[in-house]
């Protein structure tokens, strides 16, 4: 059963809030956080992911980054990364987790590069790899509420 959704890439601030807003929407009844394996702790999303999330209605303005943390990791029953490095960072870190740390893009075998500090369009190539990772995502997570 999932109840809980764990969604991380490095600091906290593009990918993942994204991925956690657009989860949050998809899926009302599960508890979704993200953090970051190098968060910029206590930093707001990046304004061209809050502006981009916005234009699907969803408010990310309250977001603030985290640090990935042996709690946030052991209590989520699934976690979703961006890329494959940051999944053996996290089992590595955690050995609990393995075997529940899954790309964003696992089923499609596509990893997100992260649009830190790059120009727009780089976050609208990231919110739509992101777009399709939820997606695919969210009818297993569903079956397994």
């Amino acid at each position: 059963m999932i109840k809980t959704v764990l969604v991380v890439c490095i600091g906290n601030i593009c990918r993942s809030p994204m991925a956690e807003g657009l989860l949050k929407q998809a899926l009302p009844e599960t508890n979704v956080v993200s953090a970051g394996l190098g968060a910029l702790v206590g930093e707001p999303a990046d304004p061209h992911a809050v502006a981009l999330m916005s234009e699907r209605s969803i408010d990310i303005t309250g977001h603030r980054a985290q640090q990935l943390s042996r709690a946030l990791a052991t209590r989520a029953d699934l976690i979703l990364v961006m890329d494959n490095e940051q999944r053996q960072d996290i089992q590595r870190l955690y050995p609990a987790t393995t075997g529940r740390v899954f790309r964003m893009g696992e089923l499609a075998k596509f990893d997100v590069p992260d649009p830190y500090r790059e120009a727009r369009p780089a976050f609208e190539s990231a919110l739509e790899l992101i777009q399709r990772g939820v997606e695919t995502w969210v009818p297993r997570i569903q079956a397994l509420r």
